[in-house]
C-alpha cells in the first residue's frame, strides 16, 4: 500500500506483517492474559522487563516501556480497545516513534476458534523514513519481522498454555517440535 505522508508528501511503503496461532483456552481466559499489559515480558522474546507508565492499566492511553536490558526500552501505547478481542498499540519513544521507523504498530487479535479455543493474530505495520533508501531497508528487514511475530505468537500460545514465561529454549523446543 502506498501513502503520503500527511506532513512531507513522501511516498512510503506500508509493511504489514501478520500470523496467527491457535491457543488451546476459550478466548474469554486468553483476553484475561492479554488485558493485562504488563505481562509482555513473558511472551515477547528479548523483553526482559514492562513497566507500565500511565495512570491506567488498560484501555485507550494505556502505555508501557518495554525493556531489551537495563536500559534500551520502547514505549507501546494503546490506541484502540477492543474489549474481549484485543487491541492496537503504537511503539514509540516519548513524542517520537521508535527506532528506526517511520511508524510502527502492533495489533494483538483474539477471536474465537472451533473447539473452545482462541486463534490469535499479531499484525505488525510500520514504513521506514529516507524514502528510497528507507524502502530498501524495509524489504531487507522483511524476514527479521516476519520471523519476529512468528516468534511472539507462538511464545505467547506457550506462555498462555503453561503459565509459565517462555524462555529462549523452551521457544526453540517448541518450533523445532513444529517442523518435524
Amino acid at each position: 500500500m502506498t501513502a503520503i505522508t500527511p506532513y512531507t508528501g513522501i511516498p512510503t511503503m506500508t509493511e504489514h506483517v501478520s500470523t496467527q496461532v491457535v491457543i488451546e483456552m476459550p478466548r474469554t481466559e486468553a483476553w484475561q492474559n492479554l488485558r493485562d499489559i504488563s505481562l509482555a515480558h513473558n511472551y515477547v522474546p528479548g523483553i526482559v522487563r514492562t513497566e507500565l507508565v500511565s495512570d491506567q492499566a488498560e484501555g485507550v492511553g494505556a502505555s508501557r516501556y518495554v525493556y531489551r536490558n537495563k536500559r534500551s526500552y520502547i514505549q507501546e501505547t494503546v490506541e484502540e480497545w477492543q474489549e474481549g478481542e484485543g487491541f492496537l498499540i503504537r511503539l514509540h519513544r516519548g513524542d517520537k516513534p521508535a527506532p528506526p521507523f517511520r511508524h510502527a504498530r502492533f495489533r494483538y487479535q483474539l477471536a474465537d476458534a472451533e473447539g473452545g479455543r482462541t486463534l490469535f493474530t499479531a499484525t505488525m505495520s510500520y514504513d521506514m523514513p529516507w524514502g528510497a533508501l528507507g524502502r530498501w531497508l524495509a524489504a531487507r528487514l522483511r524476514p527479521f519481522v516476519d520471523a519476529t511475530i512468528r516468534d511472539v505468537a507462538l511464545a505467547m500460545k506457550l506462555y498462555y498454555e503453561s503459565g509459565q514465561p517462555t524462555t529462549p529454549a523452551a521457544l526453540k523446543a517448541f518450533k523445532a517440535s513444529l517442523s518435524q
